[in-house]
């Protein structure tokens, strides 16, 4: 008999804000609380800093991490799961039939 312990660690969700780094991602995790005085809903930003082993998450993802071990000076959460992909956006315009041509625009000169 196989006794699974319960899984303690803390847990986040929020969307990778950049991945240029090896191995390691930054997420913005937002979280929506009450003003101390003024009880207006109020948004709270904080970023953390994730290790990505396989470098799967991208710019725009939305991600759960998971806490971990101190990996780093500033990595202490590591990437759980790809809970959303992104839409990516493409910039070559000949997989879409149009051909980039330079634009002509009408000079202007000074009088």
């Amino acid at each position: 008999m196989a006794e699974t312990t319960p899984n303690n660690k803390n847990e986040k969700v929020g969307s990778v804000l950049e991945s240029k780094m090896a191995k390691t991602i930054v997420v913005e995790v937002i979280r929506r609380v009450p003003h101390p005085l003024y009880k207006r809903i109020i948004s709270k930003r904080r970023k953390f800093y994730a290790h990505d082993e396989q470098g799967q998450a991208q710019v725009g993802d939305v991600v759960r991490i998971i806490e971990c071990r101190p990996l780093s000076k500033l990595k202490r959460w590591q990437l759980k799961e790809v809970l959303r992909k992104a839409v990516q956006v493409t910039t070559d315009l000949s997989s879409i039939g149009i051909q980039a041509g330079r634009e002509k625009r009408p000079s202007k000169k000074k009088r």
